[in-house]
This record gives structure tokens, sequence and C-alpha cells, in this order.
């Protein structure tokens, strides 16, 4: 046997790799770009049109944790509940959590927002309307649903202050006085406020701040691109009458979620990573504001310190904000709450839930969840973890896509749904 044979089968039989080092790094999926093909204006990042799915699913990658403590925190160990009825009966949970229906028939249901008698207003994106869901036994279903306003121009966002909802169209802002004392009548809309008509991530998450002001984000208009208006890819805040609106964050490609830290006051958003960098890259992102102003990277860097290709060589990360959390890539982060009840366990107070959309734009899947992101006693992102799962099944079939989250007085969390049409009641039993 010559010395060269000799060394290859040794090599063999101690299973050393030969064709490359696959160990102590991600195995890379294949960079196309491959996956859900979205209605017209349905994917939450468009930037091409992709090509048909695989139909098979891989486990959502979770990145490491934003600190070093990567043993911190606590862990969720879940399960599906077969005595649920179909397709309930799919999704997983943690042990002590179950999952009912608050509404089933609201068409293409979005953004949510609950009024001082209980109402919760419903936007939609694909749909032109905005719905009023009423629970008046209080049982945790809502036995009535009312159309509020049609004809609009993807009314995804809706928020509710003094008395008045606001409506958030891809190109303004309405407000309806005194909607609860007329739901069966709604008043005729005042327009506060203008924005751009751009409907590619035109569709806007309101929502009002500690402040009393009226937060309003305004997407990109475009996959990956850098705009002279400073409008483009921010997140505004006007006052309650549509006026002094200001720039409140930069850098922002499309965040369709946001909430405020209960003690700290401080924004925190869901922001869309770009498309067409592989299955694996970027990352989608969770940020933290903590002054006004801040850049988040966009067009010119991704989650905490990856340089975009076209546009990385004119601003270092390390000038920009990065991401407090890196999320999947791909997974669409959209609505995101600190849960402020008291129903479930002490370990999930002020923590944050996400609802990941899921991807349309990847050979595999991902996403379709809601996801958890553990903070740490200082407020720093700890662990991000799934909480609820099985909108996505083995072989590819959707169930459904969570859009919005929302904390009830009772401490339950409605997620709405807008491929199947739903909002969902998570409780626990505890």
């Amino acid at each position: 046997m010559t010395r060269s044979l000799m060394v290859l089968l040794a090599l063999l039989l101690i299973g050393a790799p030969l064709w490359g080092c696959r160990s102590g790094g991600e195995q890379k999926t294949p960079a196309t770009t491959l996956g859900e093909a979205p209605a017209a204006g349905d994917a939450e990042a468009q930037g091409g049109p992709p090509a048909a799915t695989t139909g098979q699913r891989a486990p959502t990658p979770t990145p490491k944790p934003a600190t070093a403590a990567a043993s911190a925190g606590f862990s969720l160990k879940l399960s599906a509940d077969p005595k649920r009825p179909a397709p309930l009966d799919k999704i997983k949970l943690p042990p002590g959590f179950t999952i009912s229906y608050f509404a089933k028939d609201v068409p293409y249901a979005r953004s949510m927002a609950r009024g001082p008698k209980g109402t919760i207003f419903v936007g939609t994106r694909r749909g032109d309307s905005v719905y009023a869901l009423t629970d008046a036994d209080g049982d945790g279903v809502a036995e009535k649903r009312r159309t509020i306003v049609s004809g609009l121009n993807m009314p995804n966002g809706v928020a509710v202050h003094d008395g008045a909802l606001y409506v958030a169209e891809v190109h303004r802002i309405l407000r309806f006085d005194k909607i609860e004392a007329r739901l069966d009548s709604p008043p005729k809309p005042t327009v506060i406020a203008e924005y751009p008509k751009d409907t590619h991530h035109g569709w806007k998450f309101i929502r009002f701040g500690p402040d009393g002001k009226l937060y309003v984000p305004v997407g990109a208009p475009c996959n990956v691109c850098a705009r002279d208006n400073p409008l483009y890819a921010s997140i505004t805040r006007i006052d309650p009458d549509g006026k002094n609106r200001e720039v409140v964050a930069h850098g922002v490609r499309n965040s369709v979620g946001f909430d405020w830290h209960p003690t700290t006051r401080q924004l925190w958003f869901t922001d869309n990573g770009r498309d067409h960098l592989g299955d694996s890259s970027p990352p989608c992102e969770l940020n933290r504001l903590t002054r006004k102003g801040q850049h988040f990277g966009f067009p010119y860097c991704h989650g905490t310190a990856i340089r975009d290709p076209e546009f990385g060589h004119i601003k270092p990360c390390t000038e920009l904000t990065p991401a407090a959390q890196e999320l999947g890539p791909h997974v669409a982060p959209l609505g995101m709450r600190f849960y402020t009840g008291s129903s479930f366990p002490k370990r999930f107070k002020h923590q944050i839930f996400i609802a990941e959309h899921g991807s349309w734009n990847r050979s595999t899947p991902i996403g379709y969840r809601v996801s958890l992101v553990q903070l740490d006693g200082k407020g720093e992102a700890l662990r991000y973890d799934t909480f609820a799962e099985g909108w996505l099944q083995p072989d590819g079939k959707r169930l459904g896509r969570p859009v919005d989250v929302m904390v009830m007085p009772d401490g339950a969390l409605l997620v709405s749904d807008d491929h199947a049409g739903v909002i969902y009641r998570i409780q626990h039993k505890g």
C-alpha cells in the first residue's frame, strides 16, 4: 500500500472532512430567493418576483442572544393539544397556554387597537376596510363585526386616542371622532396628515406614544435604495391634529410594529430586512430608540454589523445604531408588544411578543409564528425563542400568518391573522 493511500485511509477512519470544514459554523443554504409568490402588494418586503416554493420546511433559525449570557433567561417547550378543534389542534404553545378564536370572520385582519369601551378596531391591507369587533358579554369571543369604513387604500394602521379612531392609509391619516358612540353610523373622517403615495412598503402601523403623539412609519419605496426625501425609511410623529411632524428615527426600512417599554418608555420596533442577499442574510431586526434622530442602518448596514454590498461603502456600520436583537432572516416581523398583563406567569412580565408573518422569498419558508424576546434586568435583549408555532406545517401548508399582537385587560394575548382572516386569543390557565 502506498503512503498516500495509507494517509487517505487514516483520514476516513477518523472522520476528517476532506471537502471543506463544516464544524463550528453555519451550513449555508443556497443563495436563492425562492419562496411564497406574493399577490400584488402582498409581500412585507418586496424586491422582485420569487419562484415557486419547495414545499419543505426548515427550523426557524434562532440567532445567538444579544448578550453573552446565552444560558440566562428561561426556555420554552412547545406542544400541541389534539383536544382543540382543527386547525387550532396544530398550534404548539408552552404548557398551561391555550388558544381559541376571538373572532372568526375578519377578512385580511391586520393591525389592532382597543377603544376605551372595549371595541377592537382592525385594519386591513389586502382589503380596503376597517372593522369594529365587540364582545358584549365579555366571554372572550366577539359576537358582532361592523364595517366602519371601506374603499380605502391599504388601511393597515389603526389607533384610538381621546375617543377618536385614527386610520392610516398609504398616503394619509384619517380621524373618526367619537367613534364608539357611532359604531352603527360612523362619522365622516377628517384628513389630518398627508404622506408619500408609494405603495411599496407604503402600508403603515400607527400608535400613540406616552408623549401623546401619533407615531407613523414611512417605509422605503424599494427593496434597497437611498432617497433624498428624509421621510422615506423613517419613523415620524405628529400631534393628534396632524401638526408638527418630525422624524424620530432614520434608516428604518419597513417597520410594521412598535411599542414602548413599560418603565423606560423607550420605543422598540420591528424592521423587515432587505431581500436578495440569499436565504440566510440579512436578519430581520428588533430595534430600540434611545434618543431622537438615531439612524438604524438602512440601506448601508443590516442587523448588528452586516455591510450592504451596494451601499455599505457610503457609511460604516460603526457610525450607525445596531439592532437590539437580530431576528430570523426573512421572517417578516410585524406587530410587537411588551406583555403588561397579569394572567401569564410572572416570567413573561415586560417581555416582548412578536408576530412573525413568515417569509415569502426564501427557498425554505420560515417564520409563521409568534416569537418571544426576553430582556434582562437592564432592558437588554437576552434570548429569542418561539412562543407559538404551527401555522406553517411540515409539508409546507400554511394555516395562517400572524400579523399583530395585543394584550387585553384580562391578560389574554390577541393575535391577528390576515391569511386565515381571524383573530386568536391566547390565554394561560395556570
